[in-house]
């Protein structure tokens, strides 16, 4: 289990960190038109998962942009951002901030991405932030748990692992 902090305060993540070299987790999300959404939907392809705790924050919305703008280097990778927001929040959020390179989804139903990957976060039923590589034959590629739920991914690490998997 990974451990983190948010605001400087010890959390509990509920599931098992998934690591380098593991088989890519499936999950069940919201699409902002509230369809289903899993892995195998995007089974043959690379994927960059970013996970943020909650869009409408301002470390959040800068990941979410960031890799927004990221995708036009990456041809041939879908790039999702998971979190607990509503998937109505999600879908004004993105329509406000422009965002059309990233796929917004929704955990809040039953956390099932949040506690296949270990980001559940107990004591505020968030998720933590992390990002994940899932290469085009479902394998973890990459994987960064963000040690401070309030700080930045290594934006640069994750970029070279998603164009690493092409």
């Amino acid at each position: 289990m990974a451990s983190i902090t948010f605001k400087g305060n010890p959390m509990t993540l509920l599931g098992n960190e998934v690591k380098v070299g593991d088989a890519a987790p499936e999950f069940s999300v919201l699409a902002n038109d509230l369809s289903p959404v899993s892995l195998a939907d995007s089974n043959g392809q690379v994927r960059l998962i970013s996970v943020v705790p909650s869009i409408d924050t301002g470390v959040c919305d800068q990941q979410t942009r960031r890799f927004n703008e990221e995708a036009s280097s990456l041809e041939g990778v879908k790039i999702l951002t998971v979190s607990v927001d509503l998937p109505f929040a999600q879908k004004r959020w993105c329509g406000a901030a422009g965002i059309e390179n990233v796929q917004t989804l929704s955990d809040h139903r039953d956390l099932s991405f949040g506690k296949a990957y270990g980001l559940a976060i107990e004591e505020l039923r968030l998720l933590a932030r992390a990002v994940f590589v899932v290469d085009s034959n479902n394998k973890v590629a990459y994987a960064e748990y963000v040690s401070e739920a309030t700080n930045h991914p290594d934006y640069e690490a994750a970029i070279a692992a998603a164009k690493a998997a092409q």
